[in-house]
């Protein structure tokens, strides 16, 4: 199949600019001169730089990849039919018939656009992060959707250090834990032959010798609620609940992040919600 890049940088821009930054979580602002999102916002949005969504849209860029795509699908709030057209302007086949898991579900992100002022994010069962709001972007890390589980927080805790920064050493232990089990307990919901989890788990237990070391353990431990810390370099640690809403197959969920009530990280959200408004 061939790539359009005429029509492919038209779509992008006219469905950039048929947002409003209120439709994604974004805060209007007062110096929007054209209607839409701006291009950076999208790039943030789907996980991408900005030089290279530009040039999506100014028709000079390569071919973009499945996966990218999937992201601009996401970021751009497109249907199933929008999203089968972007693929084919890409010159790749639509994931006709792909897993509801690789694409989020309406209700949840209906609330997730919603959360402007509260961190949130929708996170597959497998760990795969498959959007977040932008101060969930400012305050865990922005994800990686170009290399394989690039974006998936299991992956990323075990073989990445800097997944890890934002979390106070204390709970560097016990998150991988919870990890570990939350994993398990969906590995074996999915069953034993399904593909996609077997795969991540073969790559962890190559990958990382603490994964495996927890995983020989064999706990099991579905991620309902949570309390951490995490530290953000501008307004310092910060202690957060962590809620969980799951949809009714229970293959994605949403995370939201609040301060305990009457704790001094409520100031301190407080203060992230204006470093992030300003950034």
């Amino acid at each position: 199949m061939t790539m359009d890049r005429g029509q492919l940088a038209d779509f992008l821009r006219r469905r950039r600019e048929g947002l409003a930054p209120a439709d994604v979580g974004l805060p209007t602002g007062t110096r929007r001169r054209t209607p839409g999102l701006r291009r950076e916002e999208v790039a943030a949005l789907a996980g991408m730089s900005a030089d290279y969504y530009g040039r999506l849209e100014q028709g000079r860029s390569p071919q973009p990849s499945t996966q990218l795509l999937t992201a601009l699908a996401r970021a751009l709030r497109l249907g199933d039919d929008e999203r089968d057209h972007l693929h084919l302007l890409a010159g790749h086949r639509p994931p006709a018939g792909a897993p509801t898991g690789d694409r989020v579900r309406p209700g949840l992100l209906f609330l997730l656009d919603r959360l402007a002022d509260t961190p949130a994010q929708i996170v597959s069962d497998l760990g795969d992060v498959l959007a977040q709001n932008a101060l969930a972007r400012d305050l865990l890390g922005g994800v990686c959707t170009v290399s394989e589980h690039g974006r998936n927080v299991v992956w990323r805790w075990f073989t990445d250090p800097a997944a890890r920064e934002a979390y106070a050493p204390g709970e560097h232990a016990r998150q991988a834990r919870l990890h570990v089990a939350d994993l398990r307990a969906a590995v074996g919901r999915r069953g034993g032959k399904d593909a996609e989890a077997a795969r991540l788990v073969a790559r962890l237990l190559e990958a990382s010798g603490e994964f495996a070391r927890l995983w020989e353990l064999h706990e099991v431990g579905v991620l309902r609620g949570n309390r951490m810390r995490v530290r953000h370099p501008a307004v310092g640690e910060i202690e957060l609940d962590c809620e969980v809403l799951v949809s009714p197959e229970a293959d994605q969920r949403l995370f939201v992040f609040t301060a305990p009530e009457g704790s001094p990280s409520v100031e301190a959200l407080d203060r992230l919600r204006t470093v992030a408004t300003v950034a």
